[in-house]
């Protein structure tokens, strides 16, 4: 019975003796080993065996990239006013040693040196600066952390501010003049546009009141031509006509008779229109036009008889002679074409009277001998 329980107490103390000498580090991490109280060695990540009982591994570093996020910390501007601003560090551990017996606490120790630096840096620069310089400010806090850590074996990688966050009162003052600023802005833009639109405006106006004016000068030039042509045919068309007129008279060679038969056609003329109802045919009407022809006798110019027809007078060419451009030419001889095929399809569709249908002569027309 003795003999059992001592073999269970050497397997025991086997044991034990055997979990002191094994040790197992694990990856990216880093085992620091006192003998004694003092430093002896460093275990590397793996299978490490030590001497029981003497050595003892009293630190476990990792190794590895860490990041640590700092709560708001107040800092005073160059122009007096408060801000918080939160940081975050990332940092590793490159000298297991040096971060176990250099510093008792490096991550305490880096918060207050970042803070401690980050109140020098802002406390040199105004809010504004302070606003819109962060990657100044990281990259001066960075490089003051980095050289001050390296004799704690840390490298830090990068600093990154969170936030920079003003008093209440700054963020509205602020929140106003940047309202300011886009209202400003906003109206500069549109008045720029109303600008550009009143200019635009203007412009096609011009064009639209010079081309109205060339449209205006084109018509009055046309009208006034047309005018002008029209009074030529139409003078010349009166010269003509009085020609004839004055032709025909000569041709006639008119005497006394000729006269009495036209007043006598101007009698019924006399009695038209609605005022006269009642027109009353003097017994003297023979008498009055034997005065009538004694009275023309004394006419100068109008002979009681005549012998024959006088030569006759040369009334020029029946056509107008107009000056005329090519264009109205062209106008002309496309109106007349237009006219003579009317006249044309009229005739083509307008059957032909016959014989008996055509007018007898009125046996009440005067015959002039």
């Amino acid at each position: 019975m003795y003999l059992l329980v001592l073999f269970v107490l050497i397997v025991a103390f086997a044991v034990a003796v055997l979990a002191k000498t094994i040790r197992i580090v694990p990856q990216a991490r880093a085992g620091i080993v006192e003998r004694f109280g003092k430093y002896k060695a460093s275990l590397p990540a793996g299978l490490n065996v030590v001497v029981p009982f003497v050595d003892k591994v009293r630190y476990m570093i990792d190794l590895r990239e860490q990041v640590v996020s700092f709560p708001p910390q107040p800092v005073i501007t160059e122009d007096n006013l408060v801000v918080s601003i939160d940081t975050v560090i990332y940092f590793q551990v490159t000298d297991p040693v040096a971060a176990t017996y250099e510093i008792a606490n490096y991550i305490q120790a880096v918060e207050q040196l970042t803070m401690t630096t980050l109140r020098n840096i802002v406390g040199g620069m105004d809010l504004e600066q302070a606003l819109t310089s962060r990657d100044e400010i990281n990259n001066r806090l960075r490089g003051v952390l980095d050289e001050a850590t390296g004799k704690w074996g840390i490298r830090v990688n990068r600093v990154e501010l969170k936030g920079i966050d003003p008093p209440p009162s700054i963020k509205d003052s602020m929140e106003k003049q940047m309202r300011a600023d886009r209202d400003k802005r906003a109206a500069i833009l549109t008045a720029e546009g109303q600008r550009q639109s009143a200019i635009l405006t203007a412009e096609g106006g011009k064009q639209a009141a010079i081309l109205n004016a060339e449209g205006d000068r084109e018509s009055l030039i046309l009208r006034a031509q047309a005018d002008r042509e029209a009074r030529i045919l139409k003078a010349q068309g009166e010269g003509q006509a009085i020609q004839t007129v004055f032709q025909a008279i000569h041709d006639g060679r008119p005497d006394q008779s000729l006269l009495a038969y036209q007043y006598l056609q101007m009698m019924p003329k006399i009695a038209e229109g609605s005022a006269n109802k009642v027109w009353i045919v003097p017994s003297e009407i023979g008498k009055a036009l034997e005065g009538l022809g004694s009275t023309m006798n004394t006419l100068s110019g109008i002979p009681d008889k005549v012998d024959g027809p006088r030569t006759r007078v040369d009334m020029g060419p029946a056509e107008p002679d107009v000056p005329m451009d090519s264009a109205l030419e062209t106008t002309h001889a496309e109106v007349a074409a237009a006219i003579a095929a009317a006249e044309a399809s009229s005739n083509l569709r307008t059957p032909s009277p016959s014989p008996s249908s055509e007018a007898a002569p009125d046996p009440e027309e005067p015959t002039v001998q």
